[in-house]
């Protein structure tokens, strides 16, 4: 019933940048947090930052100081800078949405994830 949909991803030299969106569409009600996580090859995927509807936000201690999340709530969109990047940041980044979403007349709180974007910082 939501689609949520990743761009920005590539191949980037260490210290460079790079900007994520992933906007969300569909039956979407309301959305109460949107985040990224990543996933390294043979590692588990982890939190990178997320942000709330109240616009708390939350990083994780190796990306703090180098990346910001940022959501467009008129879009239903969230952004992810990601400055400075470093080879170890290498990895898969999934977008995750914690929401409402509906058919006909019935609501529910759901949790979706994008396809996943690569992202490849060369040393």
């Amino acid at each position: 019933q939501v689609q949520l949909v990743e761009s920005g991803g590539g191949l980037v030299q260490a210290g460079g940048s790079l900007r994520l969106s992933c906007a969300a569409s569909g039956r979407l009600f309301s959305i109460n947090q949107m985040g990224w996580y990543r996933q390294a090859p043979g590692q588990q995927r982890e939190l990178v930052a997320v942000t709330t509807s109240g616009g708390n936000t939350n990083y994780a201690d190796s990306v703090k100081g180098r990346f910001t999340i940022s959501r467009d709530k008129v879009k239903n969109t969230v952004y992810l800078q990601m400055n400075s990047l470093e080879p170890e940041d290498t990895a898969d980044y999934y977008c995750n949405a914690d929401l409402i979403d509906y058919s006909g007349t019935y609501a529910r709180a759901a949790d979706y994830w994008g396809q996943g974007t690569q992202v490849t910082v060369s040393s």
